[in-house]
């Protein structure tokens, strides 16, 4: 048999254990506690929030389960099912989530021929396709066109085939090289009776892309064995190739998947050989259902760095709906890993890209416990343990089981052991290790090595310690077949698990589950994965500690039965109710509801632009305004924004290369006013606009000027900066602690900018910023704190973009003496959410009596505007100097007779109102990158801003 590993677990078709909703799997990111009040009002056919829809799908599954049992066996007394689910303690009176009835689960799902049918449409059992590097089974030729299948004994799909909640069918490697086709058709006829589908790869591929970069690169670095550095110079020439034949091998992968693919199924894509599995998925269909899930640790995010594809493998898994991993410390460094190296936002949920959340999640896998349990009912299982008992009757069994691999720490384990047999000579003759060390990957010299190792420190303790009758340590270099086992596990006093890096071992969890008799103790490793979930009855050591763990061996063989007892039931309630069956089917309840979620969330997003209707507009329009944001709308792109080397690059703003040309071709159109409103200071748009024939508003419309005439300021109201210096000193003290942070000080307005800071730190500091801000130097202030994505601005109450443009707009008109109104304006930008009021600023409303009244009367001039000087003054008193008032807009009303009339269905908005006869159709407001906004349209990226630029301005030309 092949021992279960973190790669290798087992799963029963009818395991009867149920998941205890206070463990739930997933909830990790979710903040969830099960003392979290609920209301009577609650429908089960209309959950209201997401925990909601988990917690009826979960109880769904167990009542389907329960009645179905019911229904296809005869009730037993004691049924451990029934006891499970109708006592569950979080299932009590008044939890209006739970079903205790066949009536409430019927309002919901109904009887069909394979179960029951769920009314929401989905079918009564979801097609799941299982994605994963080899097959349940080994083929083995026998003929031209002829096939022997082996089922697999543990391993991943093994322990996935009892999960009877979905339809599933297998898509991997045989295992095989098959070259020619006839025996291509062969194999896949006879892998369909096993509901596998095969991908066909030849030597050359699994040579690169499983020996090579899977098992070379990408596990030794998972498991903190960093990347390979005998030969530094062949690793780098190597890599290249080895990482195009992992691309390959995905791409075969995803090839298979797209052609068994039918709507609604759902793809769950396995571990490190198929990282890049999900991009090509969503590429070929991006409403595709995927999951991806990793088997082994997630490293920190400085271990992953390291990896020269680290970009493009976490943004390629990130194109998955749901990401899984056994803890959440694996999930963390996902997540850190996505914020640090690739600069995008980490949420309690996952991570977030432009709008586009991935979920990430913790989802410890568990075991087929009630396959073990039976087992050590059966004759021959007994039979063993007899045997064993007999044959170690006056000696205490210690236990280790492990893969011969460098992660396992075996010499550790055994060095650890005789240290104890040193320092505690009574023990010498009164127990007894057993290793059984099965051998892995024995034609690499790594391995090689470590069994060498392994045997030489063995053969000394033994000739140290042993007798002619007895020996301290039995060794054994081959794996047992699973009676043998399970009795092995049975008769044992200590398990010892010193995994030196382990993504769950479910080794201690197979002791566990046959423990029920002895409750003997386990010793595990807080490297293991599995400490997650059995800290509470383990004792966990830190295997590099050898005095450590040879203190615990002694204080386990000594331990107390009562003290036994409480630490064995902690472990074995949990490895009875998480199941590898609940771990499968809450994995995939979650991907539907992250899809479900999606899709609530994308009809709240507004659609992309339409570029087409957008120019068409424009062609037909007489008097055009454009308004165009400039940092991240109409700059140059900059690199990764994670990746070092980018800040000074990003601080010196520059217009896009490709917009020079398209810009001036719309600048010089008579029919086109062209306003770039921007938070940067006035010196910085001089220096990208000076040659341009536009205007400019700066400081979020603060100051405004046509590149031929001088800067004024629109709201000298809001000049007065008393403030500035209680503020500075605060972020020059922020600044000074937090490396690769900066601030800027502007005429009307301080920003700190920690975006090339490390990210979870300078969250930190913007928090702790913020809580003194607004208890120290801004508490009495009529000041605003705006929170960016990664900023903090301080400016005065009610300066944002939406309120300038109001002014800005009336002077405009002034300066060019408009003689027709404004009927099509196109606003683009990626502006802060507290500025986005610039795109409601000319969305259409259906205006009331008195707002008719109130917005068409002849409004008295409230403003002024100032001149200030194009050199940059001090932050007080520049404002002052050559004041002249803004133009009474009340001159360019209907009185004058041109004509315009406020109709409805137009845009009537204060002063600004009265230059608009903006029907709703040719008002087009775009949000650059940002997905939640005000705005009616997206964009995705400045490249789209550059591409529809262009084609208006060629537009000019044609027209």
């Amino acid at each position: 048999m092949k021992l279960n590993s973190c790669e290798e677990i087992c799963i029963s078709p009818n395991s009867p254990t149920l998941l205890q909703t206070a463990h739930f799997p997933g909830n990790m990111y979710n903040n969830y506690s099960p003392a979290t009040p609920r209301t009577n009002s609650y429908s089960p056919t209309t959950p209201r929030t997401r925990l909601e829809r988990l917690l009826r799908e979960r109880e769904l599954r167990k009542l389907n389960r329960s009645l179905n049992f019911h229904s296809t066996e005869e009730p037993r007394d004691g049924s451990r099912e029934g006891e499970l689910f109708w006592n569950d303690p979080f299932l009590t009176d008044g939890d209006n989530l739970s079903f205790c009835n066949e009536e409430e689960f019927l309002e919901v799902a109904r009887p069909s021929n394979d179960g029951f049918e769920w009314l929401d449409g989905r079918p009564s059992k979801q097609r799941l396709l299982v994605v994963a590097n080899r097959l349940p089974v080994s083929a083995i030729r026998k003929g031209e066109d002829s096939w022997q299948l082996e089922v697999s004994v543990g391993g991943l799909v093994t322990a996935l085939l009892g999960v009877k909640e979905f339809e599933a069918r297998w898509i991997g490697w045989a295992g095989v090289n098959v070259p020619d086709e006839i025996g291509q058709r062969a194999l896949t006829k006879a892998l369909a009776e096993k509901r596998c589908i095969p991908v066909f790869l030849d030597e050359e591929i699994v040579h690169q892309y499983y020996n090579g970069y899977c098992n070379n690169i990408l596990w030794p670095l998972f498991h903190y064995l960093g990347l390979p550095q005998e030969d530094r110079l062949a690793t780098t020439r190597s890599f290249q190739s080895q990482f195009d034949a992992y691309k390959k091998a995905n791409q075969m992968f995803a090839d298979v998947v797209n052609e068994h693919y039918e709507e609604g199924d759902v793809v769950w894509c396995h571990d490190y050989h198929l990282m890049f599995l999900p991009k090509c998925l969503k590429e070929y269909n991006s409403k595709m259902k995927v999951g991806w899930f990793l088997h082994t640790p997630f490293p920190s995010s400085e271990i992953h760095r390291t990896l020269p594809s680290r970009s493009e493998l976490l943004r390629s898994v990130l194109a998955a709906d749901l990401v899984g991993f056994h803890t959440y410390d694996y999930a963390r460094h996902f997540v850190s890993a996505c914020t640090r190296i690739l600069g995008l936002e980490g949420t309690p949920e996952g991570v977030e890209n432009q709008g586009k959340l991935t979920r990430v999640a913790a989802f410890p896998i568990g075991i087929d416990s009630d396959r073990f349990i039976r087992a050590l009912e059966l004759p021959q299982v007994q039979e063993h343990m007899k045997e064993l008992k007999e044959r170690f009757s006056d000696r205490k069994v210690m236990l280790g089981v492990d893969r011969l691999d460098m992660i396992k720490g075996i010499p550790q384990k055994i060095l650890a052991f005789e240290k104890f047999l040193e320092e505690n000579p009574n023990w010498r003759d009164k127990v007894v290790l057993l290793q059984i060390a099965v051998p892995t990957r024995t034609d690499v010299p790594e391995y090689q090595k470590l069994t060498s190792q392994v045997h030489e420190i063995v053969g000394r303790i033994n000739g140290k310690f042993g007798t002619l009758t007895a020996v301290p340590i039995h060794h054994l270099d081959r794996s047992l077949d699973f009676h043998a086992l399970c009795a092995l596990y049975a008769v044992t006093d200590v398990a010892l698990v010193t995994s030196l890096r382990d993504g769950m071992n479910l080794v201690s969890y197979e002791f566990v589950a046959c423990q029920a008799s002895k409750k003997g103790v386990l010793i595990l490793s807080e490297f293991a994965g599995a400490a997650q979930s059995l800290g509470a009855g383990a004792i966990l050591v830190n295997p590099w500690n050898i005095t450590e763990v040879a203190n615990s061996i002694g204080y386990a063989l000594n331990m107390p039965p009562d003290e036994r007892e409480k630490r064995h039931w902690h472990n074995f309630m949990h490895v009875t109710t998480h199941t590898s069956q609940e771990w499968a089917e809450t994995f995939v309840s979650e991907l539907n509801d992250t899809i479900l979620e999606a899709q609530l969330r994308t009809k709240q997003v507004p659609p992309l632009l339409p570029a087409e209707v957008a120019i068409n507009r424009y062609i037909q329009s007489n008097n055009r305004l454009l308004i165009l944001g400039f940092n991240a709308t109409i700059t140059e792109p900059a690199d990764n924004p994670g990746s070092r080397g980018d800040q000074i690059k990003e601080m010196e703003l520059k217009l896009h290369p490709d917009l020079k040309e398209p810009l001036k071709m719309l600048c010089d159109d008579p029919k086109t006013t062209v306003v770039v409103l921007s938070g940067s200071d006035r010196s910085v748009l001089d220096d990208n606009f000076g040659e341009y024939d536009l205007w400019l508003a700066a400081e979020n419309g603060m100051f405004l000027r046509c590149t031929k005439g001088e800067w004024m300021t629109t709201m000298p109201e809001n000049l007065n900066m008393d403030w500035v210096d209680s503020v500075k000193h605060v972020f020059e003290y922020f600044t000074e602690r937090t490396p690769r942070s900066h601030f800027e000080l502007r005429e009307t307005s301080l920003v700190w900018n920690y975006k090339y800071a490390d990210f979870e730190f300078g969250r930190l500091q913007a928090r702790d910023m913020l809580q003194h801000l607004w208890t120290g130097p801004i508490s009495n202030a009529s000041l605003d704190v705006v929170q960016g994505g990664r900023s903090v601005e301080v400016r005065a109450v009610g300066v944002t973009k939406g309120a300038a443009i109001d002014r800005i707009l009336g002077e405009i008109v002034h300066y060019k003496g408009m003689k027709e109104p404004i009927d099509y304006v196109l606003c683009i930008g990626h502006f802060l959410g507290k500025d986005e009021d610039v795109y409601t600023f000319f969305e259409p409303e259906l205006p009331s009596e008195t707002t008719i009244a109130a917005r068409t009367k002849v409004a008295e001039p409230a403003t002024c505007a100032t001149k200030v000087s194009i050199n940059k003054c001090g932050s007080k008193g520049c404002c002052n100097k050559n004041q002249r008032p803004l133009s009474s807009l009340a001159k360019r009303t209907g009185n004058e007779g041109n004509g315009w009339q406020c109709t409805h269905g137009q845009i009537l908005i204060q002063e600004g109102s009265s230059v608009l006869d903006l029907n709703g159709d040719n008002y087009f407001s775009c949000a650059v990158g940002r997905k939640r906004s005000k705005a009616r349209y997206l964009l995705a990226s400045s490249d789209d801003v550059v591409t529809l630029l262009k084609d208006l301005a060629e537009s000019c030309l044609s027209g």
